[in-house]
């Protein structure tokens, strides 16, 4: 299976690009970001794009691929709802066409959120759920939403978001009790990257991956 990873400099995205390049399901990845990703792997190559918007004008480079593992997302904290409706609903539908367009057999795997709801009155998820639900009426091969809840950082990743990384800093400790008592809401970059790629290769019961899901995988 050959890969498109976004997000790969952020933490969830880092998990699934270190599991990509680990697994043996998976024989190329390219990470599409806007700065080197820091990773040197003989199956890995690396798009470079300044604005995600214009993904298009380099969508010859993104022909031939099986899976998108879409990643990439920013904090809702201090951004006005239109500036995150374009972040999140706007680019990643451009960057869905696109990759559509000249991969008809995709599956298309999106990491959204615990809480997401397109009938939200929260900001964030109901442009999420706004997301998820334009990201199914495309005619993928497959479209899965991912939800998780907690997710703890391992292989030495770190989010690039300050009030989250200062947050699982402070909870380092208690991360194996909060696994155990709430063990249907937590999870690892680890096994949520691993249950994209397994729902990538295999599909998956339902197009919507709650937390509790991820402990299938």
């Amino acid at each position: 299976m050959k890969l498109i990873i976004t997000g790969a400099t952020g933490m969830v995205g880092k998990g699934a690009l270190l599991e990509a390049l680990d697994s043996p399901d998976v024989s190329e990845v390219l990470v599409v970001a806007r700065r080197s990703c820091g990773v040197s792997h003989l199956k890995l190559h690396e798009l470079i794009i300044d604005d995600f918007m214009q993904i298009a004008q380099v969508a010859d480079q993104l022909t031939g691929y099986d899976a998108t593992l879409f990643c990439l997302g920013v904090s809702s904290v201090g951004m006005s709802e239109h500036d995150y409706r374009v972040a999140t609903y706007d680019l990643t539908l451009a960057f869905a066409h696109t990759v559509l367009e000249h991969n008809p057999e995709m599956t298309f795997c999106f990491v959204s959120g615990s809480g997401t709801d397109i009938n939200s009155k929260t900001m964030w998820s109901r442009i999420k759920g706004e997301t998820e639900a334009a990201l199914q009426t495309l005619p993928f091969k497959g479209s899965y939403m991912f939800r998780p809840a907690f997710i703890q950082p391992l292989r030495g990743i770190r989010s690039k978001t300050a009030i989250y990384s200062a947050m699982y800093s402070a909870l380092k400790i208690m991360n194996p009790l909060i696994m155990k008592l709430f063990p249907h809401y937590t999870t690892t970059t680890t096994q949520l990257g691993n249950a994209m790629i397994q729902t990538a290769l295999h599909g998956f019961e339902r197009e919507i991956i709650e937390a509790k899901d991820l402990t299938q995988f």
